[in-house]
């Protein structure tokens, strides 16, 4: 069975191109099956088409590599002629193929689908609708247009579920181990499902729940904001209400997960309809891991099963996880599963009947689950990763615990960690002391990553079942000795600890943000690298904050200052014990609604005068305002000056109060008050400009200047400025309270921590010229 020359000029329609298996498939056809044409169903994206997607995506990754030296500059032509994209979704009946697509289909010789939600996790209705229906929905249009082609369609090993002993390669209706359940109920149940989850979200308790828990989470950003997360709340939750339902049904009929039960399921619905009409070949793969010499030894797209768990033992984060040491790990090389379809392809459909091939290695050639922990152990000891202060990292000597006992630990400290991340999360701190609660969502995710870990693949290194392997041996032995050498598929020839020593675990630190070298870095670390780019004089704007951006200061601090200005010690005594006394609710309303809380508490300057004001605002700066600002960020507006940006102040405080610091920027937008015969109102003239109205505002002003703001930097301290930082392609979080410096840290934002400069006078309040005016007859109160 020459394999080149069966498959020489043979038209191939593949799906599932953009994934793992697919991008081999794809680059393994176009290098060694000569003048072969390959049309690649992908689906469109919100800013590209098919033909970008398969440019980005598939032709310009790595597995390409050695073809592209291969043929140097013929490469683009070549693959231009040879490798189109139409457009199409495995997830609509018809697959949505345009005229061009069904010709495509219609002429095609060999029909490979691997297209998958290959996710242990998915939700139960996306499994549904790609691996159940997607089979069967390829098969239909395949009878639709005539195509006279064979169809390979990619399963799981693990469609025979995870029951003790050996599962041949044969029709699940023909095993006795799995249970024949009516795939249009389930279909029909999970759609059901899914609407009835849709309408349980938007009930008004659930509603109004993640709108809680998206306040908590923002702080008073603003009403949009607060919307816009809550709506991403309940999506959420649908989602993994679905995934729950997907794995408790898979698990009572037997299997781990929802991708190995949609897997069975989708193969019986592909027999049951189209066996007969649609010559059908099953491909049933173990785990599939990085290649073992095929387009090079250890490439890999994306990480796989086994490559998070191995990460995290090796920087010390998972101490133990659940197997036995005689288990086995079925893992298979991606280039021997592709060898394999291409050698059913060329032998392609000799009966009637649906043919079933598995390739796995845990009968032929097993890898148990102890020699695999001691090689990475071994491995890790001598080659260890290395944290930030460039120290090794000793590798965790595991044990083989039951998953329960692993699950119950982890859970607990899930537990913990979300009661002492609310805590921290309430408490009024910033800046450095703010990173505590960043470094505990930190160490929160990883705990609730390694709990995912054991409750999606401890079934799988717990298993007994043992995949036979006997027809792809018998294909294998129809393979002339030059096939044998172009096209090797028998697990037999891995050497697993070359595999795993050489190979794969090298690939797996390559493709992975770890540090595997001593001392300190000598790449530029990220903070320097952002700073580079907020600086540089490509940028537009920048944007600053004021209260605890560029000083230490706030609207109550300002307020008490003034009030207090011309009091005796006495009735400066009484003034700030009541202010203190309403320091609760003050703040409370402050993280509830900014808006609201400068409005109520502007009303406390009803009567002021005017004229004494302004002229106590100097005093305030200097005596006050200046030893409590940051040195380093009012060089930092300087520094964007010099470099040609434009700067703007966007602040809550009032005029009078700021009017020292107008100097230092191009544009102020501050809060006004009104006026009348010298004397305030306590009334603002305009909405003050926080939460949301920052952000509108800001659009205008670089409207109007003509600037970019993909091109420009805003600088804030805290969470209800949120709206202001996503508005531009720089945003940096200076002193930022916890929720920000959450925030920041998951998105990747650029942080500084600027501090007052030493010495100076501290006093939060005026020592003198004293009189006996009272706070009522300085502020109108």
């Amino acid at each position: 069975m020459p394999i080149e020359r069966d498959l020489r000029g043979k038209r191939f329609f593949v799906t599932g191109a953009t994934g793992f298996l697919g991008t081999a498939l794809v680059e393994r056809i176009v290098r060694q099956v000569p003048e072969a044409e390959v049309t690649v169903l992908i689906r469109p994206g919100r800013r590209a088409d098919p033909g970008a997607r398969l440019a980005r995506e598939v032709i310009k990754n790595d597995c390409f590599d050695r073809l592209r030296d291969e043929l140097g500059d013929r490469f683009d032509e070549e693959v231009g002629r040879r490798v189109r994209a139409v457009a199409g979704d495995v997830g609509h009946d018809g697959l949505g193929l345009d005229e061009d697509g069904r010709a495509a289909l219609a002429d095609a010789d060999v029909v490979i689908h691997s297209a998958a939600t290959v996710s242990f996790d998915a939700p139960l209705t996306q499994a549904v609708e790609i691996n159940l229906l997607g089979p069967s929905r390829v098969a239909a249009a395949m009878a639709a247009n005539g195509s006279k082609g064979h169809l390979i369609a990619v399963s799981t090993a693990y469609v025979a579920s995870t029951h003790q002993g050996e599962a041949k390669e044969e029709l699940l209706s023909e095993n006795p181990f799995t249970l024949d359940v009516p795939w249009e109920d389930e279909v029909s149940s999970a759609r059901r499902l899914r609407d009835d989850l849709q309408a349980e979200s938007r009930r008004p308790d659930r509603l109004a729940g993640f709108a809680k828990k998206a306040r908590g989470e923002i702080g008073a950003a603003g009403d949009h904001l607060v919307a816009t997360r809550s709506e991403k709340l309940r999506e959420e939750w649908v989602s993994e209400e679905l995934v729950k339902a997907g794995t408790a049904r898979a698990l009572s009929l037997g299997w781990p997960d929802a991708y190995p039960f949609t897997k069975a399921l989708g193969e019986r619905a592909l027999v049951e309809q189209w066996a007969g009409t649609v010559p059908i070949t099953l491909v049933r793969p173990s785990i599939i891991e990085s290649a073992l010499a095929e387009p090079r030894p250890g490439w890999i797209r994306g990480f796989r099963m086994a490559e998070p768990i191995i990460v995290s033992f090796a920087r010390g984060l998972l101490a133990e996880f659940p197997g036995v040491p005689e288990g086995i790990v079925d893992v298979i090389p991606v280039d021997l599963v592709v060898a394999a379809i291409l050698a059913v392809a060329a032998r392609g459909p000799e009966s009637g009947r649906p043919e079933v091939y598995q390739v796995a290695s845990g009968v032929r050639n097993p890898l148990r689950y102890g020699r695999l922990v001691e090689l990475a152990t071994g491995f890790f000891q001598r080659n260890p990763l290395y944290d930030d202060r460039g120290q090794p990292i000793s590798v965790p000597e595991w044990s083989f615990p039951g998953r329960g006992r692993v699950q119950r630990q982890l859970r607990r400290a899930d537990s913990v960690m979300t009661f002492v991340e609310k805590v921290i999360t309430a408490l009024p701190i910033r800046g450095r002391q703010a990173q505590l609660a960043a470094r505990i969502e930190d160490r929160h995710a990883l705990a609730k990553r390694a709990l995912g870990y054991v409750e999606l693949y401890g079934a799988y290194t717990e298993t007994d079942a043992r995949y036979r392997v006997d027809n792809l041996l018998a294909l294998a032995d129809g393979c002339d000795a030059a096939d044998r050498a172009q096209f090797p598929f028998d697990p037999a020839a891995i050497d697993w600890d070359s595999y795993v020593l050489e190979i794969h675990l090298p690939s797996v630190l390559e493709h992975t943000r770890v540090r595997t070298k001593p001392g300190r870095s000598v790449v530029d670390k990220r903070p320097e690298r952002q700073r580079r780019a907020i600086l540089s004089p490509d940028r537009h704007l920048a944007v600053f904050d004021l209260e605890h951006t560029l000083m230490s200061s706030n609207v109550v601090d300002t307020y008490a200052w003034l009030a207090s200005r011309h009091l005796g010690p006495a009735r400066r005594a009484r003034f700030v014990a009541d202010l203190v006394r309403q320091g609760p609710a003050l703040l409370a309303l402050d993280r509830r609604d900014r808006g609201d809380f400068l409005r109520s508490f502007y009303r406390r300057f009803e009567n002021a005068p005017l004229d004494r004001l302004r002229e106590d605002s100097w005093e305030l700066f200097h005596r006050q305002l200046l030893t409590r600002s940051f040195p380093d960020g009012l060089a930092r507006v300087r520094a964007h000056r010099a470099l040609g940006h434009r700067t703007l102040l966007i602040t809550g405080a009032l005029d009078f109060i700021i009017e020292p610091i107008r100097p230092l920027f191009d544009d102020i937008v501050c809060a006004e008050m009104e006026q009348r015969d010298g004397r305030l109102t306590g009334h603002l003239t305009t909405l003050p400009p926080i939460g949301e109205a920052r952000a509108i505002l800001l659009a205008d002003y670089a409207s109007s200047h003509s600037l970019s703001l993909e091109e420009s930097v805003a600088y804030a301290d805290s969470a209800s400025d949120l709206a202001m930082l996503e508005a531009v392609g720089f945003p940096v979080a200076v002193n930022p309270e916890s929720r920000l410096s959450a925030i920041a840290r998951r998105r990747g934002w650029h942080v500084e921590h600027w501090a007052k400069a030493e010495g100076g006078s501290h006093r939060p309040l005026p020592l003198g010229p004293f009189d006996v005016t009272s706070p009522k007859a300085v502020l109108g109160r």
